[in-house]
């Protein structure tokens, strides 16, 4: 039997942690004894969220990922921190012709500028204690396969810059010990890709709990040499 992964006594971040994804990995840290720190914008995401009321949750409500200052701010406060993960972001599909600039800048901001801020934020701070850390960001299918990004362009460009960021960013901070990483899943099986989905195979949708704890590893001390790494997390599709 594999060990348990040890996060007792670490602090991680969870951007885009009160959604389906974000609880799962939440859920796995909580029990594998992390303090979570939880940043949120909108009250309602807080319905569905079975972990405002621990605590080992840090809730920091009206966090505007997009928003430099805030950003800088919410990283600030923080007493401490190993590693950072980057699960916020948003889905818009379409033909090219029926997708505009707005929504293109949207994809952009929502994608991409919040997984920036976030990384460099994480890193300011990383560098600050010189003990190292995680950093997990979230790419997507069709950032590796691009042609998967035909009727979504505005998406499989945002999530292709969130890949090139992270192999980036992975060569840069590899002498600090901050090790970067990123999983691309496919269509995960969450109750709205569900809704949007009713009559899809399901069953081959990876599980967010399944997901959790792959970034659970390269999240965790237990990973010590994987950087760089763009981990397809397809399920069986």
């Amino acid at each position: 039997m594999e060990a348990a992964l040890d996060f007792r006594g670490r602090i991680v971040v969870v951007t885009g942690g009160t959604g389906a994804l974000g609880s799962a990995v939440v859920a796995a840290l909580v029990e594998a004894g992390a303090v979570c720190h939880v940043p949120y914008l909108v009250e309602a995401e807080l319905n569905h969220f079975p972990f405002r009321d621990r605590a080992e949750v840090k809730l920091h409500p009206q966090t505007d990922l997009t928003d430099e200052a805030a950003v800088g701010r919410f990283y600030d406060l923080l007493p401490g921190l190993w590693a950072s993960i980057h699960l916020a972001g948003g889905f818009a599909g379409g033909s090219i012709v029926t997708t505009s600039k707005a929504v293109l800048s949207a994809q952009l901001a929502t994608n991409v500028v919040t997984c920036y801020l976030a990384c460099r934020a994480a890193v300011s701070l990383l560098l600050k204690s010189e003990a190292g850390g995680r950093i997990v960001n979230v790419a997507a299918r069709p950032a590796l396969e691009w042609r998967n990004g035909a009727g979504m362009t505005a998406y499989a460009a945002s999530k292709a810059a969130v890949a090139a960021l992270t192999v980036a960013l992975a060569e840069e901070v590899a002498k600090d010990d901050i090790l970067v990483n990123a999983v691309a899943p496919s269509i995960i099986d969450t109750p709205a890709n569900r809704n949007a989905m009713p009559k899809a195979d399901h069953a081959a949708w990876p599980k967010p709990a399944e997901l959790a704890q792959t970034i659970l590893f390269l999240a965790s001390a237990e990973n010590r040499v994987t950087r760089g790494a763009l981990v397809p997390v397809y399920g069986k599709m």
